[in-house]
């Protein structure tokens, strides 16, 4: 028999057995065409419950797919970390179960860094987006053409004056010299002292280089603190110099006490035999320079500089300086300058501060994409600093927990490492409020500072409004609250927030040159000059 024939007796000796077979319950005979009514009025439960259990069966695959997806993310996110372990000691141990779970415990988040663009770099390949931009760059023509006509039609010439710019950065050459012994010092000392508590343990040898290397860090600490306030103070530096010598402390100071706690508890354990290698001194120099005060042994990096990247970035920083200068010069100075000359009111008081919230918003916005976006991008090109996160959306909060934490991500980073998670370790970890609490302390205590050392004097505004309204607002504006009234709302909190800064901060400069002390007190030092000068 050939097998064709043999084939097509399988084919008829199949369809022979589907003849005889009986049809499923629910299931219409093979032939279709002979159904009657009863079988239809029986199909159409059945159809029902079959579209039931399809739309479970589908809801059941999506959380599986989304809960596998998790995991998955979560298994690279702890490679990466593996990959980046802190210098000195273990791995991070996370059981493998614990993988799955989204909320991760706050003790146990580490900073990790992975390559990624600022927001403001994506936005601006949008269109839509790069015409704000445009805006802006639109307006600082309109002041200056402004400004030339003004002084064209007041002092019949056409030049630019600079005044403010000149002043405001007046001694910087003293600045730059004093920020050198700075440098230095943060440069060796705590490297130095690293190797002294490094030393293993030898009879007194150790307790001798541990003593030598907290009294060379208590002598780095007293440069840093001290230096910058004695050459402010003795060569009243203008305030933009100030600037550079407050930062730089600061800075330098957050980035000493991020290298000491990322390595000293290795070191402490290399001494008992472990065999960890120390940090190396081209990476802790790598550190002093680059945009992050999270100290890792390494960082990823991008493959080559684009340096008109940096140039271009360079100039936006430069344009926003000019652009402050003419905002300040134009909306503040006449406003202020002559206002304590005026008695006080409370109804100059109000209008005053109403005045100077769209001078202060614009400083809010110079000040974040000239520091935060173009310096900080800057730098990141060019020593190839991968992670250009130092920012995330801010302008989208609808809380201000939110927006502290996306203001300003390189400072947040380390108040949540070293302040937050620590205070949480010592404290326990349902302490979360006073920790909480803590970072505000510190934070408003440092902002004051800053505008103490920059200014030349003390009014505590910073502090009220940062400790104490936006500690408030931190706590009852939260998470929670979304949508688009909530985002308008704290725009206008932002808007008043910046109108009282301006103008009482401008009153307290003018007030303190039109009424100087007749005699230096405690009390005349620290108390406002502006609620009593009238001249």
């Amino acid at each position: 028999m050939e097998p064709k024939e043999v084939h097509l007796r399988k084919r008829e000796g199949l369809g022979r057995e589907q003849e005889h077979r009986p049809s499923r319950e629910g299931e219409p005979p093979s032939g279709g065409t002979g159904c009657s009514g009863s079988t239809e009025t029986h199909r159409a439960p059945d159809f029902v419950q079959w579209t039931r259990h399809m739309e479970a069966m589908k809801t059941q695959l999506l959380e599986q797919a989304q809960g596998q997806l998790l995991e998955l993310l979560d298994r690279a996110v702890w490679e990466t970390v593996q990959s980046y372990p802190p210098q000195g000691g273990p791995l991070l141990s996370i059981p493998q179960d614990s993988l799955s779970k989204t909320r991760e415990p706050a003790l146990g988040k580490r900073k990790v860094f992975v390559i990624r663009k600022s927001l403001l770099d994506e936005l601006m390949e949008v269109q839509h987006f790069r015409t704000i931009y445009h805006m802006f760059i639109a307006g600082l023509c309109v002041f200056i053409i402004s400004t030339l006509a003004i002084d064209f039609i007041d002092e019949g010439r056409l030049l630019l004056e600079f005044d403010l710019l000149i002043f405001s950065f007046g001694q910087l050459p003293l600045a730059l010299v004093t920020w050198v012994p700075m440098f230095l010092s943060t440069l060796l000392v705590p490297y130095q002292a690293l190797r002294l508590w490094a030393r293993p343990p030898a009879g007194g040898a150790w307790t001798l280089g541990a003593g030598l290397g907290c009294a060379l860090l208590a002598a780095h600490i007293a440069v840093l603190g001290v230096l910058p306030i004695h050459v402010a103070v003795t060569h009243q530096l203008p305030p933009a110099s100030r600037c550079v010598l407050v930062f730089e402390q600061v800075r330098l100071l957050m980035k000493t006490y991020s290298f000491l706690r990322e390595t000293v508890p290795g070191t402490l354990r290399a001494r008992g035999g472990e065999g960890i290698q120390g940090p190396s001194f081209s990476s802790y120099l790598y550190f002093l320079f680059c945009p992050t005060l999270i100290y890792r042994e390494a960082y990823p990096r991008t493959p080559h500089v684009r340096w008109n990247y940096v140039a271009k970035n360079f100039a936006q920083a430069l344009g926003c300086v000019l652009y402050a200068c003419f905002i300040l010069g134009r909306f503040c100075v006449p406003v202020f300058a002559n206002m304590s000359r005026e008695p006080f009111s409370t109804r100059t008081l109000v209008l005053s501060v109403l005045h100077s919230t769209l001078p202060g918003i614009f400083m809010l916005l110079l000040i974040f994409f000239a520091f935060l976006h173009c310096w900080l991008n800057a730098f990141a090109e060019m020593l190839r600093f991968g992670d250009r996160m130092f920012y995330r959306d801010w302008w989208n909060s609808t809380s201000f927990s939110n927006y502290y934490r996306t203001w300003n991500v390189v400072v947040h980073d380390w108040l949540y490492s070293y302040i937050y998670q620590d205070a949480l370790w010592l404290v326990g970890s349902q302490a979360r409020g006073p920790a909480m609490l803590g970072v505000f302390l510190v934070s408003a205590i440092v902002h004051e500072y800053i505008f103490c050392f920059v200014l030349g004097f003390f009014y505590p505004v910073m502090l009220m409004l940062f400790l104490v309204f936006g500690g408030l607002l931190n706590f009852t504006m939260h998470d929670q609250h979304t949508g688009p009234a909530w985002n308008v709302l704290m725009w206008t909190l932002l808007f008043l927030g910046q109108g009282i800064q301006v103008s009482l901060y401008c009153q307290e400069w003018y007030a303190r040159r039109h009424c100087p002390l007749t005699q230096t007190t405690f009390w005349g030092l620290v108390t406002p000059r502006s609620w009593s000068c009238h001249t």
